[in-house]
């Protein structure tokens, strides 16, 4: 749905573009900027097929609206829920998500086995008895991974911890710091469900109840 409602804006700001008018990429995020575009006058058959694409976005609003409800919703009823929202950076929508793409944390050995889940770890090529790391592999959910990282983003402004390791590590390149960052993220998430820990202050990792193995 996200991914439709993104092509519709595309196809939005194109035909503004055509036409003379350069919109803010983020207006159409926001119901004025849809009510901008609709008052814009053009040709008739211009008018109408914007006035048709901005209802599909309107309507495609409404059910990514319900949808996150219902998963943030659904999400407080997963065992684990009030772990991972102790983590600033986490929310409940990114809790439901990251929690059924999981399931138990037990099923995984260490946090490795949790990153080739994620397919955030580095894919390994073997010639001539050389061992070479490339890019991540990428298996496991696109959702997973797209939620991990913007949990971490999220979680990096307000950690001088994450922060720290994300800004040493942009030096190699923003992307491959990205990855970094979410591994370690991730590496933090493994550790928080497998101990049950739950965080009064993530920034400063202070506990607000005993961990229980």
């Amino acid at each position: 749905m996200v991914k439709l409602r993104t092509a519709l804006k595309n196809k939005v700001n194109n035909i503004c573009s055509a036409h003379g008018v350069n919109l803010n990429k983020e207006s159409l995020a926001s119901e004025k900027g849809l009510k901008a575009v609709l008052e814009m006058q053009f040709e008739m058959l211009v008018n109408l097929e914007l006035q048709i694409i901005i209802e599909q976005i309107r309507s495609l609003n409404q059910s990514v609206a319900k949808l996150e409800e219902t998963i943030g919703k659904e999400g407080q009823k997963l065992e684990g829920h009030k772990n991972l929202t102790s983590i600033k950076g986490i929310g409940g929508l990114g809790a439901g998500i990251l929690l059924s793409i999981i399931g138990d944390i037990r099923d995984f050995a260490d946090e490795g086995k949790l990153a080739a889940y994620f397919g955030i770890v580095p894919r390994v090529s073997n010639s001539n008895e050389s061992e070479h790391s490339g890019r991540i592999t990428k298996r496991g959910s696109k959702l997973g991974r797209t939620t991990l990282v913007q949990c971490a983003l999220i979680a990096q402004r307000y950690s001088p911890y994450l922060k720290n390791y994300y800004e040493k590590k942009k030096s190699r390149g923003t992307g491959k710091a990205i990855i970094a960052l979410a591994r370690k993220f991730l590496g933090i998430i493994y550790r928080t469900l497998k101990n049950k820990w739950v965080f009064e202050d993530f920034p400063n990792f202070v506990l607000a109840e005993p961990a229980t193995a």
